[in-house]
């Protein structure tokens, strides 16, 4: 399958997105996209580790972030290789976002906050559930829910992360580090996309 092919397929896929998006996205409208994102993860003839390559054990990174789209201020998807020991802290994502698994399982732990804001720069979290994204089992968030990842096992993961905006134009995203400390999220914890489009 060609580039091209592969980058019509996510264009007609992102034009159904951005319909959705203009209604504006709640929890009904997550389980409407997330539907169409699974279909997206059944074409692995374009999306595969082949054209996707996952990070090679101990030569530095341990994950990387595809980027498969570049409209601006519109959603965004990506494709994301973690390997086996990788893990995030809890965040939150700041726009609506739904990971969808073409290879691999991820355990993600969905979190509530036990706070109103009332210790600036502190809080903590309940562990509301856990939830192993795999093929035919995504997840979706609202911008303020709360998540963290982890990857077991042996294999690499290759899982769609789609989000409302581009994750690099989220300022305002935080995490919450073991010891209850907000930490922005974006300037601490993220590495930059690999650009994966014409």
């Amino acid at each position: 399958m060609s580039i091209e092919n592969r980058a019509a397929v996510i264009e007609a896929f992102l034009q159904q997105i951005r319909v959705i998006n203009q209604r504006g996205v709640d929890r009904a409208a997550l389980v409407e996209i997330t539907g169409l994102l699974e279909n997206l993860a059944g074409r692995r003839d374009l999306f595969n580790f082949d054209q996707f390559p996952a990070p090679v054990p101990g030569q530095g990174s341990t994950a990387f972030r595809y980027r498969l789209n570049d409209d601006g201020d519109t959603p965004t998807l990506y494709l994301n290789s973690l390997l086996p020991g990788k893990s995030t802290l809890a965040h939150n994502h700041e726009t609506w976002a739904i990971i969808s698994a073409v290879e691999g399982q991820e355990i993600n732990y969905v979190y509530a906050r036990n706070d109103n804001g009332c210790e600036p720069g502190f809080t903590t979290l309940t562990l509301e559930k856990e939830v192993i994204v795999q093929p035919g089992t995504s997840i979706a968030f609202l911008g303020e829910d709360l998540h963290g990842i982890k990857v077991e096992g042996e294999q690499a993961t290759l899982h769609f992360h789609l989000y409302g905006l581009p994750l690099e134009s989220l300022n305002g995203r935080y995490g919450v580090d073991a010891d209850g400390r907000i930490l922005n999220y974006n300037a601490s914890q993220m590495a930059p996309s690999i650009r994966a489009y014409a």
